[in-house]
């Protein structure tokens, strides 16, 4: 946990709305017209998910790419607006399969769960730019009566109610 403290102490990261900690970095001068409204072209953030180990499913409606930076790997989960489960595990072991980084298409839904006991410091980078108007993120029951199929699974990627 000092490791998470260093790292969130060095880099001045708050709390994030869905948990974990953060600090945008990085927000384009460039202005382009998204599908949602004029944004800037592209944002990149420091994430830190600390104990608790949870991102939980959300969604973004802009392409973002995670990228895995310290601590334990994180697997990204993604389910496509078919209902396709994907998982792909953020870390620094490729020999192991893991990958420095990740992507997530805009408008796909979202987890981020920290496989280990220590901390995660991962960024990510959206284009077009985040904005808090293009985020959702829904009650569990919500997300189990989308994905019934997946109702386990949204049971371990999301808050308790």
């Amino acid at each position: 946990m000092n490791d998470a403290r260093i790292w969130a102490q060095a880099l001045g990261l708050i709390p994030h709305p869905e948990g974990g900690l953060y600090r945008e970095t990085f927000r384009a001068p460039l202005v382009v017209d998204a599908p949602q409204g004029s944004r800037a072209a592209s944002t990149a953030i420091y994430f830190l998910l600390p104990a608790t180990g949870l991102s939980p499913l959300h969604r973004v409606e802009s392409d973002e790419v995670w990228h895995h930076y310290d601590g334990d790997p994180v697997e990204l989960h993604t389910i496509d607006a078919r209902g396709d489960h994907s998982v792909v595990v953020l870390g620094k072991d490729v020999a192991r399969g893991e990958r420095p980084q990740g992507v997530v298409p805009a408008g796909v839904w979202q987890a981020g769960l920290r496989v280990g006991s220590r901390f995660s410091l991962v960024g990510c980078t959206v284009a077009p730019g985040f904005d808090f108007k293009d985020f959702e993120l829904p009650s569990r029951a919500v997300l189990v009566e989308r994905f019934p199929q997946h109702a386990k699974l949204v049971e371990r990627l999301t808050l308790p109610p």
